[in-house]
């Protein structure tokens, strides 16, 4: 062989190589290395349910028995499962959660994304809307 069709040939094994390795990429580790953003047709939606205090007892409650394992009692992050993710669980105290439009965070609760699972048949709107006016008490604590 010519060493220009020797460097022809690594070009393509090196091409090969690329693109069978990354047809092997699990999509879910590719997903959660990318920002997780809501839909613009969902970020938009007004929480129906009025923060009161009935709501955010309500949202706690449905808190520590769904979301304290892996998210933390302060939303840290820290819960006692984290650690068996793989990853770090969204640290909901942060004030970049705080910036997102309760539409998006119920969009993110209702669809989950590996390892969070979805809670659109888990838990009914109401209750969701209750979750997410317990996380905006979170940050003001």
């Amino acid at each position: 062989m010519t060493p220009q069709l020797d460097r022809h040939l690594i070009k393509i094994v090196v091409s090969l190589t690329a693109l069978f390795s990354s047809a092997l990429v699990d999509p879910s580790e590719e997903q959660s290395k990318t920002q997780w953003v809501a839909p613009v047709t969902e970020a938009p939606k007004k929480n129906p349910v009025a923060s009161n205090e009935s709501s955010i007892a309500a949202g706690q409650k449905i808190y520590l028995k769904r979301c304290v394992a892996c998210h933390g009692k302060a939303g840290n992050g820290d819960g006692p499962d984290a650690t068996d993710l793989g990853i770090h669980p969204a640290k909901l105290s942060d004030p970049a959660v705080r910036e997102e439009t309760d539409g998006a965070l119920f969009w993110k609760i209702t669809v989950g994304k590996k390892p969070m699972p979805s809670y659109g048949t888990r838990l009914s709107p109401t209750d969701r809307w209750n979750v997410i006016n317990y996380l905006r008490s979170l940050a003001r604590r």
